[in-house]
């Protein structure tokens, strides 16, 4: 579900972003465009619209105010609307329904908790049964799918700042790691080394008693006193009974 709410949103801008090239020398019928964009009950992303050529020949038009409309969905929220709404043009339902749930998504950006009061004041609710109503309509989503916001420049400058900090500790831990690998691998040899010159030094003593058994014959050997010669006399000779004391 969560790739076919994502698979939609992307066809919804591709679409919008279709019409708007090929109405781009129409700004009235662009200016009805973006109030369809901001309109639609899937669309919840408009900062890729935003920034299409076509849109921006609305600017210095009686459209202009398209534009504000439509960086207020991908930036704004509620509370901005009625603090500039003289300078905007009058939102239908379904777009003060839009901006209301693109208000929530932009609390729940800084908090996981969210106050009765404030959303109250932030969605323009007069009662708790009115904001229990919306939140449990139009916000509450399938749980495998959770819609996100367009990012402001200064918050994709504060990410971009985020993710090269984690890109540098990542750096530091693969190079510490890298270390301690390099060391593991130096001991190894060292250990090879000590196992190497420990069983050259058996070969060497085993080739120097074959050479001394070579040199001095193999029955002398034998026969040294401690050698396997005298082991054998003593083994064999028999033992001498002691006499009873008188």
């Amino acid at each position: 579900m969560a790739m076919d709410a994502e698979r939609r949103q992307a066809e919804l801008i591709e679409q919008f972003s279709a019409q708007a090239a090929a109405l781009s020398s129409s700004a009235p019928q662009l200016a009805a465009l973006v109030l369809e964009a901001t309109s639609h009950p899937a669309l919840f992303a408009f900062s890729e619209l935003l920034s299409l050529p076509a849109l921006s020949k609305l600017t210095g038009t009686q459209y202009a105010s398209s534009l504000d409309v439509l960086r207020l969905f991908a930036y704004g929220t509620l509370k901005d609307y009625k603090s500039n709404s003289g300078n905007l043009p009058a939102l239908l339902p379904d777009q003060v329904r839009k901006l209301k749930q693109l208000s929530v998504l932009t609390l729940a950006e800084s908090t996981k908790v969210l106050p009765y009061d404030q959303l109250m004041q932030e969605l323009d609710v007069s009662n708790v049964r009115e904001l229990e109503d919306f939140l449990i309509n139009e916000c509450m989503y399938s749980v495998q799918f959770a819609t996100g916001r367009d990012l402001t420049p200064d918050q994709l400058n504060n990410m971009i700042d985020t993710l090269s900090d984690w890109l540098g500790t990542s750096d530091n831990l693969l190079h510490q790691i890298q270390e301690k690998i390099k060391w593991a691998d130096t001991m190894s040899e060292v250990n090879k080394k000590h196992q190497k010159e420990f069983e050259d030094k058996v070969e060497e003593a085993k080739k120097s008693i074959k050479a001394d058994i070579d040199l001095r014959g193999h029955d002398d050997f034998l026969s040294e006193p401690g050698g396997i010669m005298d082991f054998e006399e003593d083994r064999i000779r028999p033992k001498r009974r002691r006499q009873p004391m008188a």
